[in-house]
């Protein structure tokens, strides 16, 4: 990569690299910019060098690189995670991915492992649908509705789709700030990066994940139940399981000391 290609890279992704030391890759979930890490970011740069991007489409990204035909798997998306390694040149990383951004941590952890020392996935899942031996958490009747609800009301499905994913049982303002991420995605990227994301199944890709890897589970996660954490242990070559004491699916909003915790003694 010349060092054209590679400014393109990063401003694309509108990337950003905070402190120094081992470096940490930070991939958000879907619908969220960078600043979804903002409560843990702090934390890190004192003892990691933070890397921070948006997917094209949300934050600050260039929304003139999308077209739906490039963005059309999951594994198109871990491209560009893998373009950012390159650019930057990351040797040795701690990989941390959130939901669909576990996933497309993941799929760039297995195309291009030179990059990576470790796996951190919080609240992931390699698909959410329900399939006899298997339980995503959500029937594909249901989610299709979701996704139905998207395109006849976008704000309001960020409000809804914020609370499901928050759970009845953390404070109101949390939920807000979940919505207020969603609403500084470009609606129409959304709306079909919620088809990729939520109809993917990338279950047989989990065995493929040759690092060591740690999967951060809630409770009570109607995206990440606890039979998506047993499935994840039973396939990762390198697996290891924490389930944290709070609940919803984005502990790093949630639970963010006790978030970094579990990063921090894996990491180190």
């Amino acid at each position: 990569m010349n060092e054209a290609q590679r400014r393109r890279v990063l401003q694309r992704h509108s990337v950003r690299v905070m402190g120094q030391g081992i470096p940490m890759l930070l991939c958000n979930g879907f619908g969220c910019s960078q600043r979804i890490w903002q409560h843990l970011t702090t934390a890190l740069v004192a003892h990691y060098q933070v890397i921070v991007f948006d997917y094209v489409g949300s934050g600050e990204s260039d929304l003139s690189a999308y077209s739906p035909q490039k963005y059309a798997t999951l594994a198109d998306y871990a491209q560009d995670v893998v373009e950012i390694c390159q650019a930057l040149d990351l040797r040795e990383a701690i990989l941390v991915g959130h939901s669909v951004g576990a996933t497309i941590g993941m799929l760039a952890a297995i195309q291009a492992p030179q990059h990576f020392a470790k796996v951190i996935l919080l609240a992931p899942s390699p698909y959410y649908l329900n399939e006899p031996g298997y339980y995503g958490g959500f029937e594909r009747a249901d989610m299709l509705q979701v996704l139905a609800s998207m395109e006849n009301d976008y704000q309001g499905w960020t409000i809804a789709f914020a609370d499901l994913l928050m759970g009845p049982t953390n404070m109101a303002s949390l939920g807000e700030e979940l919505t207020n991420f969603f609403c500084e995605t470009d609606s129409t990227i959304a709306r079909q990066f919620a088809q990729v994301a939520f109809l993917s199944d990338n279950r047989a890709d989990v065995n493929q994940l040759q690092l060591r890897t740690l999967v951060v589970q809630c409770t009570d996660d109607v995206a990440g139940p606890a039979e998506v954490g047993a499935y994840f242990l039973q396939h990762l070559p390198q697996g290891e399981l924490v389930t944290l004491s709070t609940s919803g699916h984005c502990p790093h909003l949630s639970a963010p000391l006790e978030t970094l915790a579990a990063i921090r003694a894996f990491a180190a």
